[in-house]
C-alpha cells in the first residue's frame, strides 16, 4: 500500500501542479505510477463538472465563464500536454526525416506552426465549450479519464521512438502487463460511464477517442518511428478537443 501511495504521488507530481510530498523517483516507486495517471483526469473531470454546473453563479453566462471553464485542465496540469501538442505540430509541419523530427520535439523553442496550431486549438476549444449543454457535462467529465487511460496504455504498449525521454522513462520503470490491465479497466469503465450517462453523446465521444487512438499509432510509427512523451501529449489534447467537438456536432444533427 505504501508503494502504491508513492506511485500515486509520482503520477500527480509529474502530470499535475497539485502540491505533492517529496519522494524518491526510483524504479520501485515508479512501477505503478502510470496506473494513477487517469486519476489526474478524474480530478480535472470533477472540477470541470462542478464549474460547468455551478460556475455561472460566480462567472456569469458569457465568454468569461467559457474561458475559465476551458482553462481548468491547464490550471491542473500546468500545460504539460499542450507542450507536447505544440512540439508535435512543429515536427509534423517540418516534413523532415524521422531523426530531424525527433530533434524538433526536443527543441525548447516554439516555431511558427506551433503558435498557429495553439491559436487554432484554443479558438476551436472555446467555440465548442460555448456550445456545450447541461446533458453533455457529465460525459465531458469522464472524457478526461478516457483520454489519459488510452494515452497511458499506448506508452506501455506501443513501440517507443527513442530510449530516452519522459515516455521511455515511465515505460521502462513500469510493470507493463499490470499497467496495461489497469488501463483496460479504466478504459472500459470510463467508456461505459460516458455511454450510460448519455447514449448519443457518450458513444460519439468514445468513438472519436478510439479512432484518434488508432490514427495516433499510425502517425507515430510512420512519422517518428514510435511514440514519445510529446506525441502522447499530442494524442491527449487532440482527443479531448475532438470529444467536445463531436458532442456539439451530434447535438446539431439531432
Amino acid at each position: 500500500m505504501k508503494r502504491l501511495m508513492k506511485s500515486c504521488i509520482i503520477a500527480f507530481a509529474m502530470y499535475s501542479k497539485i502540491p505533492m510530498p517529496r519522494i524518491d523517483w526510483d524504479k520501485e516507486n515508479m512501477k505503478y505510477a502510470l496506473c494513477f495517471f487517469p486519476l489526474v483526469g478524474a480530478v480535472i473531470g470533477g472540477l470541470t463538472y462542478l464549474f460547468g454546473t455551478y460556475g455561472h453563479a460566480i462567472a456569469g453566462d458569457g465568454a468569461f465563464f467559457t474561458i475559465l471553464w476551458m482553462m481548468i485542465p491547464i490550471l491542473v496540469t500546468g500545460g504539460i500536454h499542450v507542450d507536447g501538442l505544440l512540439d508535435t505540430a512543429d515536427a509534423l509541419s517540418s516534413y523532415k526525416p524521422k531523426e530531424e523530427k525527433l530533434k524538433i520535439l526536443k527543441d525548447s523553442h516554439a516555431g511558427a506552426f506551433a503558435i498557429i496550431v495553439g491559436i487554432c486549438y484554443f479558438f476551436l476549444q472555446f467555440g465548442a465549450y460555448s456550445e456545450l449543454t447541461e446533458e453533455m457535462i457529465p460525459v465531458l467529465a469522464f472524457s478526461f479519464i478516457l483520454s489519459r487511460s488510452l494515452s497511458a496504455f499506448a506508452v506501455v504498449t506501443f513501440r517507443l521512438a527513442k530510449d530516452t525521454g519522459l515516455a521511455a522513462t515511465f515505460s521502462e520503470m513500469a510493470l507493463k502487463k499490470r499497467v496495461q490491465m489497469v488501463m483496460i479497466v479504466f478504459i472500459a469503465l470510463s467508456t461505459a460511464a460516458m455511454i450510460l450517462l448519455h447514449p448519443l453523446f457518450g458513444t460519439c465521444a468514445a468513438m472519436i477517442a478510439f479512432l484518434n487512438f488508432f490514427y495516433y499509432r499510425h502517425m507515430a510509427y510512420e512519422k517518428f518511428g514510435g511514440v514519445t512523451g510529446d506525441l502522447a501529449g499530442f494524442y491527449l489534447q487532440t482527443s479531448e478537443l475532438f470529444m467536445v467537438m463531436i458532442m456539439v456536432f451530434a447535438n446539431y444533427i439531432r
